[in-house]
């Protein structure tokens, strides 16, 4: 089969690879119909590097049809059309039952320190090959994968596989009090959804964010949007009556625009071996951290800062005196897919797409044009928002 496979920094090929197999009796094989570019995804390409090996499968955000099932999978059958949650959990376990599969116990990957596996995403998430393939191996197929109907195109349900649910519980962990104000840093497909969230719930949103196109496209869906400037926070306290935001929703993440000190630190990282990287980057601050120090210093006074945007750095330095002052609460970490599934498969499904599903896919594209995306991507070029890939188009 072809995949996405990663060859080094801002390195991506499509090659020949072999087709998965069943491994384990909770397995199950799919056939990719979407699979989409993460802003995860540039992680890799850009800064976690060290804990890639070349030829990895990467990619997290598939869906499509069943191939194959394990004897263990009683849930699924041959032709059933699947949406893939990016994280391997196993659904049963003291953490599962609590709604962290993130955090599940059975999957953990302790030799790293970290929670469940995730697709395509490094040493530090299992190295599991990832989706951005023409056929995926699914581990625990006997609770992950969320059947969907086949009267709808891929594109409503494609996104519940990480960035809606992400959006979602980045948005509920905000804790944004009735008819109160949400800033969302960051306006990439994240934090596009993040700010659609906020408004369909009710809230006055506010983005931020450098780039004109996704200023645009938030705002064409009801958000109040700023440019990214050095003012941006006393602009959102003159917004607020000179408090700032209830909330803030970090949408932005490790690889944060005006981030000098940090910019540095990850170019610097890239150059060392990949053991000396994976050290340095577990022990020194190597995140660029303006929109979280950003959000801190704009969210009023005993408000929610709540961060949806991947950061990696173990000793990444922290305003801690501002934000015990200000007496914030800070919520974080990656998307319990399966815990907002039924919030979330109404929103979807609704004919009128409240949540604006079907308007965020700015270029689709066949498997053998991802070299060329994910630069394009990265660099925010040629109006860049959310790539979809169609395994198999020409």
């Amino acid at each position: 089969m072809k995949a996405v496979t990663w060859q080094g920094k801002r390195s991506v090929s499509v090659i020949e690879v072999p087709d998965p197999v069943i491994q384990e009796p909770t397995d199950a094989i799919i056939r990719i119909t979407s699979t989409a570019l993460c802003g995860s995804d540039l992680h890799l390409y850009e800064v976690l590097g060290p804990y890639m090996n070349r030829g990895d499968i990467i990619g997290h955000e598939p869906m499509g049809i069943v191939e194959e099932v394990g004897p263990g999978v009683s849930n699924l059958k041959r032709g059933d059309r699947v949406v893939i949650p990016f994280q391997i959990a196993c659904g049963s376990c003291f953490m599962c039952r609590r709604g962290l599969q993130t955090q599940c116990e059975v999957t953990q990957v302790r030799e790293k320190g970290s929670g469940a596996p995730l697709f395509g995403y490094s040493e530090l998430y299992g190295s599991v090959p990832g989706a951005q393939a023409e056929y995926l191996r699914v581990p625990h197929a006997d609770y992950g994968p969320i059947k969907v109907g086949s009267e709808l195109p891929d594109e409503r349900y494609l996104f519940l596989s990480d960035i809606l649910p992400t959006a979602w519980q980045g948005v509920q962990y905000a804790n944004v009090p009735d008819g109160g104000t949400l800033a969302v840093y960051g306006l990439g497909p994240v934090g596009q959804f993040a700010a659609r969230i906020g408004t369909h719930l009710g809230y006055r949103v506010i983005g931020v964010e450098p780039v004109a196109e996704r200023r645009a496209l938030a705002a064409k869906h009801g958000a109040e949007v700023l440019d990214l400037t050095k003012d941006v926070a006393e602009e959102l306290r003159e917004m607020t009556d000179g408090r700032g935001p209830d909330s803030v929703v970090d949408a932005v993440g490790m690889e944060a625009h005006g981030s000098t000190v940090g910019s540095l630190a990850q170019t610097a990282v890239g150059f060392l071996p990949d053991k000396l990287a994976q050290k340095a980057m577990e022990t020194a601050g190597t995140d660029r951290l303006s929109a979280l120090h950003g959000s801190i210093d704009a969210v009023r006074r005993g408000g929610t800062v709540s961060l949806s945007g991947v950061y990696g750095g173990m000793a990444s330095p922290m305003p801690m005196m501002e934000m015990f002052d200000k007496q914030l609460h800070l919520s974080m970490g990656q998307a319990n897919v399966k815990r907002w599934v039924d919030d979330l498969i109404p929103l979807v499904e609704d004919p009128s797409d409240p949540l604006g599903v079907m308007d965020l896919t700015t270029h689709r594209a066949g498997l053998e044009e991802a070299p060329d995306l994910y630069e394009k991507f990265q660099k925010k070029d040629d109006g860049c928002i959310k790539v979809v890939f169609t395994p198999g188009a020409n």
